[in-house]
């Protein structure tokens, strides 16, 4: 009867540990604080920042004509892109890269602007995903201030 009672609370104890685990969701993996620097500059020398609010401000166009929105909402929608909340995309996106091919990459960026219409970022199909979420998310007014 004891080591029942013993089975029992190991039992209990397990299925709170996975029920803990399960619930629990891990933090995006994150470049270094020197490659997060240099991805801002690949970002900046991309002009990939302008690319990002120019396709947010494409998509509350579409859905302000959609939608019919007076010009005050669509004018507060459009004020609430603020690039900082998409940055974390783009770290993560970049997490894979050492800071030798950073730095390679953005003297690629730097060197040639080539690279800056045909890029990285605008052919990566995950960072192109999180883009579409991002923007579809500021049309719905999930970034206004309340």
């Amino acid at each position: 009867m004891k080591n029942l009672k013993n089975y029992g609370f190991l039992t209990a104890l397990l299925c709170v540990f996975i029920s803990s685990k399960s619930f629990s969701q891990n933090a995006p993996a994150m470049p270094s604080q020197q490659n997060k620097i240099t991805i801002d500059r690949i970002v900046e020398a991309a002009h990939y920042k302008a690319y990002v609010v120019d396709f947010c401000q494409e998509k509350i166009k579409e859905a302000s004509a959609k939608e019919k929105w007076n010009t005050q909402k669509a004018a507060e929608i459009t004020e609430s892109i603020n690039y900082k909340n998409f940055r974390d995309a783009i770290y993560n996106s970049f997490v894979v890269f050492d800071e030798v091919e950073l730095d390679i990459l953005l003297k690629a960026y730097e060197k040639d602007p080539a690279y800056q219409t045909n890029n990285v970022m605008t052919n990566n199909k995950v960072l192109i995903n999180n883009l579409n979420i991002f923007a579809n998310d500021i049309v719905k007014g999930k970034y206004l201030s309340k």
